[in-house]
């Protein structure tokens, strides 16, 4: 499935970005599965790319969760 119609990632200079690798997001998950992280897509429905910056694992993610759900 090519993900080009709905991928919301800015990191085009990211290795596994999809549009190098024919428009499918494989080389991204498999980047994050490896390396314990969640991709950026999931980020940006939860926080602006520039706050993320580089911490994109698994526990930050979970603790954005719960800062945005205790404040909405």
């Amino acid at each position: 499935m090519s993900c080009e119609s709905f991928c919301t990632c800015v990191l085009t200079d990211c290795p596994a970005f999809h549009e190098k690798h024919g428009n499918t997001c494989n080389a991204c998950i498999k980047k994050n599965l490896d390396s314990h992280e969640i991709p950026a897509c999931f980020w940006s429905n939860v926080e602006k790319p520039e706050v993320v910056k580089s911490d994109y694992t698994f526990l930050k993610f979970a603790e954005s969760i719960l800062k945005h759900e205790k404040s909405a």
